[in-house]
């Protein structure tokens, strides 16, 4: 069994690092300074317990790779890139193969499934950063992350299985799940602070906004009818397998959505978090006014190149009253 992890950043990166230390193989897809920084002098991961570095195979495009029966490939990427990966790989021929969805968001499984046969869904908790080349920052102890990871649309099967024995094998949590959707709709619901997180950056008080944009999520899923699992952060695992370590000289940025401003990426996840909460919104009659405020204003953040934390909650506050006066 071989992994193909496309989108080697923070999540993918980290990935990528533990299972090649694991013993398995592993080719990246990645691309820019990161597929250079890979190639010439492979990936350091930072970690509480120390830096670790593995080299690995890297490549710009599935088509420069030879596929195998038995490939599992990953999709590590934000969830605006995964239709174009998604193409590449079907042109590449890769069918009949695994795919799974280690993304934050609930669209992706649904627009692999047009190509692929056999389509995972994990659902992570991952404390991971990466701003800088060669190198990503992984705060989870003591392990690296928590994963359920299942079939689409539900049940499991013994590819689920090897898939979670690699990983526990290499330092993870992970573990088969009946209805993998419903514990990603559960994490989306976490990941709404994403946008708000990227807006007002990282402060010691949680914002109201939050709260705001959790509740419009719940009367979505009520509406819709759509189950979910909302432990949040409060997942009894999280307690005993995950927690913040420090990690020397590692800067915190926060969330996956304020790393892309402060990288100045050029694109954002929050269309498919936050906005994914005001599609439902828009479909099943609910306003939403929180997330669709938060989803446009990442957008502007995005095109002025702002970074993370670029206003704080009183300028947000009479931008959110002026732009609800103006009639949502």
């Amino acid at each position: 069994m071989r992994f193909v992890i496309y989108g080697v950043g923070a999540i993918g990166g980290a990935l990528a690092v533990d299972l090649t230390r694991a013993g398995h193989d592993v080719v990246g897809i990645g691309r820019g300074a990161q597929l250079e920084a890979i190639r010439k002098d492979g990936l350091r991961l930072k970690t509480p317990d120390g830096d670790h570095h593995a080299t690995f195979e890297m490549v710009a495009n599935p088509a420069e790779i030879s596929f195998r029966r038995d490939d599992i490939t990953v999709l590590a990427m934000k969830s605006q890139h995964t239709e174009v990966a998604l193409h590449a790989l079907r042109a590449a021929g890769i069918r009949p193969q695994s795919v799974i969805c280690a993304q934050n968001g609930v669209s992706n499984e649904a627009a692999a499934l047009r190509y692929f046969d056999h389509v995972l869904g994990a659902m992570l908790m991952m404390p991971v950063t990466y701003l800088t080349p060669g190198e990503v920052i992984a705060s989870g102890t003591p392990k690296r992350g928590i994963l359920d990871i299942g079939l689409i649309p539900a049940g499991t099967d013994s590819r689920v299985d090897m898939v979670c024995e690699a990983l526990n094998g290499a330092g993870y949590a992970a573990y088969p799940h009946e209805d993998v959707m419903r514990a990603k709709y559960g994490k989306l619901l976490l990941n709404l602070v994403n946008g708000i997180d990227a807006v007002l950056g990282r402060t010691e008080k949680e914002s109201k906004y939050i709260r705001m944009a959790r509740d419009e999520a719940r009367a979505v899923y009520q509406k819709a009818g759509i189950a979910f699992d909302d432990t949040g952060d409060e997942d009894p695992r999280r307690k005993e397998l995950l927690k913040f370590g420090e990690v020397p000289g590692a800067p915190r940025i926060g969330s996956s959505a304020a790393q892309s401003l402060a990288r100045g990426a050029g694109s954002i996840e929050v269309d498919y978090l936050n906005g994914e909460i005001a599609r439902l919104g828009r479909l099943h009659g609910i306003p939403t006014p929180v997330n669709v405020f938060f989803t446009d204003l990442c957008q502007k953040l995005v095109i002025a190149g702002k970074p993370p934390g670029s206003l704080n909650e009183e300028q947000v506050d009479a931008l959110f009253l002026a732009w609800v006066a103006e009639g949502f």
